[in-house]
């Protein structure tokens, strides 16, 4: 079996040289929440997907995800709720409480799907 990887003396131990790709494009909240589940909860899953260079591409699917899917979904919810322009007009202070009510149950949906799963 062929060894392609070069190593680097530390003492008593070869340390092999790996080097990650750079990534061009910022990661979001979600990407971020992403890879803290991972490596906490899922650590081969985690050190699979980075040693592949894998990672990287699947925290940004699943921020990308992850808000088209809030952007989806805060429409919905405020039509059931009721939240319109004019509850925004009239009463400004109770249409901001509704807004994150419905922002934080958004985004509880998408972390049980998407990122805790």
């Amino acid at each position: 079996m062929e060894n392609n990887l070069t190593y680097s003396p530390n003492g008593d131990y070869l340390i092999p040289d790996l080097t990650i790709a750079e990534q061009p494009e910022a990661m979001g909240k979600y990407g971020r929440m992403r890879k803290n589940y991972l490596k906490e909860h899922r650590p081969t899953l985690y050190n699979s997907l980075l040693l592949s260079e894998k990672l990287y591409p699947h925290l940004l699917e699943i921020d990308r995800t992850a808000n088209s899917r809030i952007e989806r979904m805060m429409p919905e919810l405020m039509k059931s709720a009721g939240v319109t322009e004019s509850l925004k007009a009239a009463d400004p202070m109770r249409w901001v409480g509704l807004m994150n009510n419905l922002k934080a149950q958004a985004e509880e949906t998408i972390l049980a799907e998407l990122i805790y799963n």
